[in-house]
């Protein structure tokens, strides 16, 4: 008998419901499953960063990292939501039967506003926009968010609009397609608009078999070539860029477009050919676009939308910074530059009951003096995750990791209390670690290990967040700059130092450099600038 299959979703109605007809269809295949909503990324930790996993989608990141851990065993996204580069090690199992590819109006009183030369119109697309703009020049577009409900509500409640546009399949599928709508042939939709996806762990081959089931050929092969134009052009789901594959009479037709931002400029390509000599058509037409200008309009229309700008006090890497949408322009350098300090021997090498280290530079500057095998360490606590690794690669074993400083405190507090710690530490630390365990009757030795350089740089008046990795990055970056942005901070004991000078501080739910970027991405992208 087939496992359990516990099928991950967003909560919202639509994705709900998208969910419950994969469900249905695996159930009717005779599999056993489990409906299993997932909130929020922050709540599910990995075992290796994000950015080595190659997971970007702010739609599809959270079920992403729940297929990862094995929390779920299947995850079912709207098929336009998904990167065209899915994470390492999950795979595209099926595509199932398209619905109503095309955007739909909805109209408050009736469709003669379309003939008038001043209308307001409500989107938040891109594609949308340009496309109407592109059609009804005199228009105003007014930007339109949130989820299916809550959009129709807004355009309800709308004193001045005289429509807004919808996916025709989210508002059937959940059946709130009103009287007052029609299908809007005109416009060519987003690429994947009408398909679900289903997703996998590439390993798990009999979750992919049993999957594989639900796979509609036709709509693979037309969303595939759709998914390929938008990959081709470098173009994400708020870009201007539509896409349609079709199939009829054993012949398959294609139509590509792009647009500037504003609808003034736009190429378009159209193709078709017979059913297996189609594979050429997406090269030709994008062929066509960019000896036209096609990429430049997409070009232009990032450059517009790169207006916020953010600095993190941590150098990334490559593949950190790929995390970050496009929109947001990042530069990172190192506020703080550390040197291991000469420990005397007698002291390193004696021997230490209880041992706290509570960073890498820690590690490497006790490491810096003494080679392991001569440490007498006899139980070590640490903060942070990365900490604990390399502590227990060079070093031994971690008794308990803790999320920040004080959080360890307090957990020393309720099993040492009465003993000494030794606590290798910067000879700036600022941390209240010390002064909670003295209060609770435990003695600390600090040792300082390494020392600490405050050399933040000072930044454009254009930079609107800073990325804070630790209390001293956050008085790194007031020795040559106001406090006049937000901070992003890895966790409570940065956010509480942040708070002292910064009217606005965020704080990430997990203590990772990912989901700081994640914070931030969710802050600036998700939550548009006033």
């Amino acid at each position: 008998m087939p496992k359990l299959i516990r099928i991950g979703t967003r909560d919202s109605e639509l994705a709900l419901w998208q969910a419950k007809s994969v469900e249905t269809q695996l159930k009717s295949l005779g599999h056993e499953t489990k409906l299993i909503p997932v909130k929020s990324t922050g709540d599910l930790a990995l075992n290796q960063p994000i950015y080595e996993l190659g997971i970007t989608g702010v739609f599809t990141r959270t079920l992403d990292i729940a297929l990862l851990n094995e929390e779920i065993d299947i995850a079912v996204h709207s098929l336009k939501d998904v990167p065209t580069r899915l994470p390492k090690g999950i795979v595209q199992a099926a595509v199932l039967k398209r619905g109503n590819v095309r955007d739909t109006l909805v109209f408050k009183k009736n469709e003669e506003f379309l003939a008038q030369r001043e209308a307001v119109v409500a989107t938040g697309s891109l594609r949308r926009k340009a496309q109407w703009l592109n059609r009804y020049p005199t228009h105003t577009i007014e930007g339109l968010r949130g989820n299916v409900n809550t959009r129709l509500q807004k355009l309800e409640t709308s004193k001045n609009w005289n429509g807004a546009v919808f996916a025709a399949a989210g508002l059937g599928r959940i059946g709130l397609t009103p009287e007052n709508a029609v299908n809007l042939e005109w416009m060519v939709p987003a690429p994947a608009q009408g398909a679900i996806m289903i997703a996998c762990v590439e390993s798990d081959s009999e979750i992919v078999e049993a999957c594989s089931a639900l796979n509609h050929e036709e709509t693979e092969i037309c969303t595939n070539m759709e998914r390929t134009f938008l990959n081709k052009l470098d173009g994400g789901c708020s870009a201007p860029i539509g896409a349609l594959a079709f199939i009829k009479n054993e012949e398959v037709h294609f139509h590509g477009i792009v647009l500037s931002e504003d609808g003034t400029k736009k190429v378009e390509a159209k193709r078709s050919a017979p059913l297996g000599k189609h594979t050429k058509l997406v090269e030709e037409c994008l062929e066509f676009i960019v000896a036209r200008g096609g990429k430049s309009l997409i070009s232009k229309t990032a450059l517009k939308q790169n207006e916020i700008n953010v600095f993190s006090s941590k150098t990334l890497s490559p593949g950190q910074l790929d995390l970050f949408p496009k929109s947001i322009k990042v530069e990172s350098v190192d506020f703080i530059k550390t040197t291991p300090n000469r420990i005397k021997a007698s002291l390193i090498k004696a021997s230490h009951e209880n041992v706290i280290i509570t960073s890498k530079n820690g590690v490497e500057a006790i490491l810096n003096n003494c080679a392991s095998e001569d440490l007498k360490f006899k139980t070590i606590y640490c903060v942070g995750r990365r900490t604990k690794k390399q502590i227990e690669q060079k070093i031994g074993p971690v008794k308990h990791s803790a999320k920040n400083a004080k959080a360890l405190a307090e957990h020393l507090v309720d099993f040492i209390e009465g003993t000494t710690v030794s606590y290798f530490c910067s000879d700036t630390r600022m941390d209240d670690l010390p002064s909670i365990l003295e209060k609770n009757n435990i003695t600390v030795q600090e040792i300082a290990a390494y020392s600490t350089k405050l050399e933040a740089p000072k930044l454009p008046e254009s930079v609107e967040g800073v990325l804070f990795f630790s209390p001293s990055t956050v008085q790194s970056f007031l020795k040559n700059n106001r406090p006049n942005c937000t901070a992003y901070c890895i966790g409570e004991t940065t956010a509480k130092e942040a708070k002292k000078y910064f009217k606005a501080v965020h704080t990430a739910k997990i203590p990772t450099i990912e989901s700081v970027i994640e914070l931030v991405s969710d802050q600036l992208v998700l939550k548009p600038k006033k």
